[in-house]
Formats: structure tokens, C-alpha cells, sequence
């Protein structure tokens, strides 16, 4: 299309707007708008009724009862009033950087489920991020937070990767079971490092996330390594050496922290990260 516009004479600057406008989808708000006067510190934001609603709908490997959730008409209001109280922080006050993931991380999976809730019943997040005409959960659907808007993208991508800490992508979920599992728990300003560093622990202990065949030196990683890459380091080698640390046995840290080691990547499963009926019945 863009080809076709310039071929036809139309600037650059005019043609990337106009596709841009082709892919905006139509934009969905949650939280509440706040006057300017109103805004609080991140550190006083209320994370107990997000902390609640975890514990009641997630297990411990993640997984998401979003059947019950959605059918409890209460606890979905709660969700928009933990959203609400989201948007009265105020982003330009002085914050600790833990006080700051801890409040972006539980934007992004609070977003996230209410997204999907929003959608239910569903089978992936990825019925729903068109990318051409039409509604992207990831880009349109908006949180609230202070004077501004923040889709998940920007969440993600100009706000808590820009913190710099890579454990953000053991922690933030996109309701997939490819993802990190969602804790069951609130991210809290006091806790966040131990959380952030038993997740990414937890992460790479799982097969789907992480093999190593100490046979050949080979590494099958979670392809959120290749994706933020740059992350973890300037290389594979630096990346290896980066998550070593967070390995589930002796002999794939050592052979991490050598930095060498042939990798591949393993295939992402985009369904639902839905609570098994097993897990449920516990």
C-alpha cells in the first residue's frame, strides 16, 4: 500500500499517516480519567484488591480461571476499581524504580486480563490483534493513568523495558501460555526484586521455556529470548551469560556463564493461559 502512495506522489510523511490511520483500530479506555490536582505517588497506590483477585483466580502455575472471573459480575467490577485506582498515580512524581515496576508490571496484567474478559470467551489474545482495520488489544486498548493514556505496547515497550531490568519479561504475561506464568500474587515495591527473581527462576525450570543437551552444547530457549534479545545483552553469548544465573541445574549455569553454546529457539504457544479443569478442582 505504501509503495502504491508514494508510486502515486503522496509525501512520506502524509502516506505513513494515512496508513497509520488505516490501522488504528478503535480505541477502548479503562481506568478513570484524573484531574491534574489529583494524582498520587506510585508508592501509595493500593495493590491489595489486584493481590485479592490473583489469589482467587490464578494457580500457581499461572493459569487464569477466566470462566469464573468473568461470570462474577462483583469481582469483575473490582478489577475496574483496582484500574481506577491505577490511573490516579502520578508518573512524573518521584518514585523508587521498585515502587515503579511494581506499579507497571501490575498495569500490564491487569490491562491484560481485563482485556481478555472483555473478549471471553476466547481462545488466544491473538484473535485479537488485528493489523489492519480493526481493534489490537496490545495498541488500542488503553489505560488511564494521571493526564495520559498507555496501551500494553507502550507499557511494555517505552516504560518498563526502558527501566532496565530483563526480569520484566518473566513477569509481565500476555494471557498466553508462551508467557511467563502470571503470579498469583500483587508485585509490590518492598517484594518486587525477590518476586522479579523467583519468577525468572521459575521461567527457565520449565521445559517449554528452556532445554539445554549438555551432549552438544546446545541451548532451546523461549523465543521472548529472541524477541528482547537486546535485553539480555549485546550478543548471544552476552545474553547466555546474562541468564545464567536463573538456570534450573549446575551444569546449564556453568555451561551458560561460558557464554558459548550452539541456540535455538522454541515454538511460542499463543493459547490462552487458561486454568486447567484439574487445577481447578484442587
Amino acid at each position: 500500500m505504501m509503495q502504491n502512495l508514494l508510486r502515486n506522489g503522496l509525501p512520506v510523511v502524509i502516506a505513513g499517516l494515512f496508513v497509520s490511520l488505516l490501522q488504528a483500530g478503535p480505541k477502548v479506555y479503562v481506568g478513570l480519567p484524573i484531574s491534574a490536582s489529583r494524582p498520587v505517588p506510585m508508592e501509595r497506590i493500593d495493590h491489595s484488591t489486584w493481590n485479592d483477585l490473583l489469589r482467587r483466580y490464578v494457580d500457581e502455575d499461572g493459569g487464569v480461571d477466566y470462566q469464573q472471573w468473568h461470570a462474577n459480575a462483583v469481582d469483575v467490577k473490582r478489577l475496574d476499581e483496582y484500574l481506577a485506582a491505577l490511573s490516579a498515580a502520578d508518573p512524573a512524581a518521584k518514585a523508587t524504580s521498585d515502587a515503579r515496576l511494581a506499579f507497571w508490571i501490575n498495569a500490564y496484567n491487569a490491562v491484560t486480563i481485563k482485556g481478555i474478559l472483555r473478549e471471553y470467551p476466547t481462545s488466544s489474545i491473538r484473535n485479537h490483534t488485528a493489523k489492519l482495520f480493526g481493534y489490537n488489544i496490545w495498541k488500542d486498548l488503553m489505560l488511564h493513568v494521571g493526564s495520559q493514556q498507555h496501551s500494553l505496547d507502550e507499557m511494555e515497550h517505552n516504560i518498563l523495558r526502558k527501566l532496565g531490568d530483563p526480569r520484566i519479561h518473566f513477569a509481565i504475561v500476555c494471557a498466553s501460555k508462551g508467557c511467563p506464568r502470571l503470579l498469583n500474587e500483587a508485585y509490590l515495591p518492598d517484594q518486587v526484586q525477590q518476586q522479579l527473581e523467583a519468577n525468572a527462576i521459575d521461567f527457565f525450570s520449565r521445559p517449554e521455556n528452556f532445554l539445554h543437551h549438555p551432549s552438544d552444547g546446545q541451548f532451546e530457549l523461549s523465543a521472548i529470548l529472541k524477541w528482547f534479545g537486546e535485553d539480555f545483552g549485546a550478543d548471544q553469548s552476552a545474553g547466555l551469560k546474562k541468564i545464567s544465573r536463573w538456570l534450573p541445574d549446575d551444569g546449564a549455569q556453568q555451561a551458560a556463564a561460558t557464554g558459548r553454546g550452539r541456540i535455538d529457539y522454541l515454538a511460542y504457544d499463543w493459547t490462552l493461559n487458561e486454568r486447567s479443569e484439574a487445577s481447578a478442582g484442587q
